[in-house]
């Protein structure tokens, strides 16, 4: 390497800070953050306040997230393909950060697991009308180079958000029922009202501090709902990515295990922070060595972590292994989450970010309904046919992730334009 080009890996070593990163990477992770105080409260207490108040079996939890994220697939192929075609990303995210937060407070009247599933359903339509557009301004507003390191940053304080608001979901379970193993109604409640004020602020920090800004690229390309148009790499690169989702079924899962291996309602929330501190920690680093190393070798290492953790989770004896393996489980999350979505940027042309972020994440969204049907019926059974047990699901995500990794692993996409 010459003098002039190892100057230009230093200047861009150096401009790596979070000081440097530009106006609308702060504006949306900022928002990130409010939004997941407010939804963390509420949506990792939501297993517990269906399985526990309303007596719901895993087999319809299951059918709830599964259903809440595939209906909502749609609406991300679509505001992806729309924030292309109007070249405008903030206005798209901030009505879907509004309808989420306008839809929160319904929880607190909930009495049945069917008004969970039309109240769960409204905030995933929410989100996916702000993901797509939100994912694409970050990648308008960051150079290539750090590409890694401003998703990594978003995940982190996306993350961070999560973190605090368990704590104080814990705050509230702990002032209200203490170390009770199941979750009363008027806990939940509780923590319903409070999650109103960050979501609240979530819609205000991506209405005043985020700017749209105009992608590069071929300003005449007209995006197209779904694949076409998007190219090779990026179809190869869903395969893959499709094969890991159908074996990661709803954390919400996770959670049920952690009870049924004797881990409190304190104790969960406990394990969530816990899993958000080292998620928190690792997603910024991870995603600035993305930008070193490469995408796909960081997605390989953080599916392998999840094959291992899920075995981990399966063979879990006491409630002490799930809490370790869940502290873990943030390592995976820092490793690909972020990750994933700089390499969807870098497969695509400029012009078309919004409708392959869409795609993205409509796709795995769509896969998420059968990922957790089949979860809960390896864990419970349903129509006559016997469940396996609690081990069941875990094995098949695990085997699943490995299997992806090896593809993974094995894929060597060639260079755009190639």
């Amino acid at each position: 390497m010459d003098l002039s080009s190892a100057g230009k890996t230093a200047t861009k070593e150096r401009k790596q800070g979070w000081r440097d990163l530009p106006r609308n990477v702060w504006a949306v992770s900022v928002t990130s953050f409010f939004m997941d105080i407010s939804s963390e409260m509420v949506i990792n207490l939501l297993p517990l306040f269906l399985s526990n108040v309303l007596g719901a079996s895993t087999s319809v939890i299951g059918l709830i997230e599964g259903i809440a994220e595939a209906t909502s697939s749609l609406l991300k192929m679509f505001s992806g393909w729309l924030s292309d075609r109007l070249r405008a990303r903030k206005w798209l995210a901030v009505a879907g950060y509004a309808l989420s937060a306008v839809a929160k407070p319904f929880f607190y009247f909930a009495g049945s697991w069917p008004v969970v599933l039309a109240v769960r359903w409204a905030d995933r339509v929410g989100k996916g009308i702000r993901t797509a557009p939100r994912d694409a301004l970050v990648a308008d507003s960051i150079d290539e180079s750090q590409r890694g390191f401003a998703f990594g940053f978003h995940r982190a304080a996306d993350t961070g958000g999560a973190l605090l608001g368990l704590l104080i979901a814990l705050g509230v379970v702990l002032a209200v029922q203490a170390a009770s193993v199941e979750l009363a109604r008027s806990t939940f409640q509780a923590v319903v009202l409070i999650s109103l004020v960050p979501a609240l602020l979530a819609v205000l920090s991506l209405a005043v501090g985020a700017r749209d800004v105009r992608a590069s690229g071929d300003r005449q390309a007209r995006p197209a709902i779904g694949f076409k148009g998007l190219g090779k790499r990026f179809l190869v690169f869903m395969l893959i990515v499709g094969l890991f989702d159908l074996g990661n079924s709803s954390d919400a899962f996770l959670v049920l295990r952690a009870q049924e291996r004797g881990l409190s309602v304190a104790g969960i929330l406990g394990m969530l922070a816990t899993f958000n501190l080292v998620y928190t920690l690792v997603s910024t680093p991870a995603g600035s060595l993305s930008d070193r190393v490469g995408r796909r070798r960081l997605l390989v290492a953080g599916w392998l972590a999840y094959a291992a953790i899920y075995l981990g989770f399966a063979l879990a004896g006491a409630a002490w292994h799930v809490w370790a393996l869940y502290a873990l489980y943030g390592l995976y999350y820092g490793l690909s989450f972020g990750t994933a979505k700089a390499m969807v940027a870098d497969l695509v042309p400029a012009e078309l970010r919004g409708t392959a972020y869409g795609t993205y994440n409509a796709t795995l969204a769509l896969l998420d309904l059968p990922a957790s049907i089949i979860a809960g019926v390896l864990w419970q059974g349903a129509g006559g046919w016997p469940g396996l047990g609690a081990q069941a699901p875990f094995l098949f995500g695990a085997i699943l992730a490995f299997a992806a990794a090896l593809l993974m692993a094995l894929w060597r996409p060639r260079p755009a334009g190639a």
